[in-house]
């Protein structure tokens, strides 16, 4: 279950997608992707034997990764934008 409430959904799908419906786009997949892992990640520093959490982070990052590969291959400067926005690849 998805800690993110309905606001904070429609907020980043405008953010990053265009429009609240526009839920489709790779940059909002990306942008969901980024939030879920985030938070994940800060559960698994505190219950470091929940393993399927883990598997389901790992899914998950493989999953944003993906996006991003086919984002860069079809728009290079609006992949790089995504990056610098979502404060990936330090």
């Amino acid at each position: 279950m998805s800690h993110l409430t309905t606001e904070a959904k429609k907020s980043l799908f405008n953010t990053f997608g265009g429009a609240e419906k526009n839920t489709g786009s790779i940059e909002a997949q990306v942008a969901m992707l980024t939030e879920r892992i985030n938070h994940i990640s800060a559960h698994i520093k505190e219950n470091k034997k929940d393993f399927s959490s883990n598997r389901g982070l790992i899914k998950m990052v493989g999953r944003r990764k993906q996006l991003l590969q086919y984002l860069a291959k079809r728009d290079i400067t609006l992949y790089r934008s995504l990056i610098e926005k979502l404060g990936l690849r330090k």
